[in-house]
């Protein structure tokens, strides 16, 4: 039997009010995912100040919730997911919990730096070899990360004709990098029973996935 769940996270962006929205409901593909994966019906639709969506069936739902109050020229975003896990609920509200507050990160970053500029999405699923419990410190060992980088250095990528990038994310579950044209984003979902998996939204142009899946292969193959 599902046990229910409550994720409320709260951040403060620099956008307005009219602007968060839009990347809230429009152009979620800039920072999250597809508005198709959403799904769910609108209960409530108020722009720019309150919007929830849910989805339920069989004594199962989930949900969301975004709440917008316009703060000293910016937003003040509160976020609440409910629902219900049907298994395995404290590792799948870990890893949502932890998922929320990286999401919520590339929201203020697609803000700061992208605001309303098209976007091209990727999503890449890293190798089986990349579910071992060590798997995301291979990542950081291949951009050079250590205890002394701190948020906002300059790291080497050398990718897809990616040399450097902004440190704009690092906790023990994920790495977010930005350059000049695209934010990207590495999910250490080895920790929660998945594989690394690699987030690209390039608003620069295509990325180049073939380059970047090749890599992301090849720092697993074993020697």
């Amino acid at each position: 039997m599902g046990k229910e769940f409550k994720i409320e996270q709260e951040v403060e962006l620099a956008a307005p009010p009219e602007r968060v929205w839009k990347a809230l409901t429009e152009d979620e593909d800039a920072w999250l995912f597809s508005a198709e994966e959403l799904g769910g019906t609108v209960l409530i639709d108020d722009p720019p100040h309150h919007f929830l969506v849910r989805q339920e069936a069989d004594g199962w739902f989930n949900q969301l919730e975004q709440v917008l109050e316009p703060r000293d020229g910016g937003t003040y975003l509160r976020w609440v997911h409910s629902g219900v896990f049907s298994d395995n609920w404290d590792a799948q509200y870990d890893g949502a919990s932890n998922h929320t507050t990286f999401y919520l990160n590339a929201l203020a970053r697609y803000l700061d730096h992208f605001d309303g500029r098209p976007v091209q999405h990727r999503e890449l699923r890293g190798p089986a070899a990349s579910g071992a419990p060590d798997a995301l410190d291979v990542i950081r060992r291949a951009l050079g990360l250590d205890a002394g980088t701190a948020l906002g250095d300059a790291v080497t990528v050398g990718v897809a004709g990616v040399d450097t990038a902004v440190l704009d994310f690092h906790n023990e579950y994920f790495v977010g990098l930005r350059t000049d044209g695209a934010l990207y984003r590495f999910f250490g979902r080895n920790h929660f029973g998945g594989t690394v998996d690699l987030g690209i939204y390039d608003f620069a142009g295509a990325p180049d996935e073939a380059a970047w899946s090749a890599w992301l292969e090849g720092l697993y193959v074993k020697p």
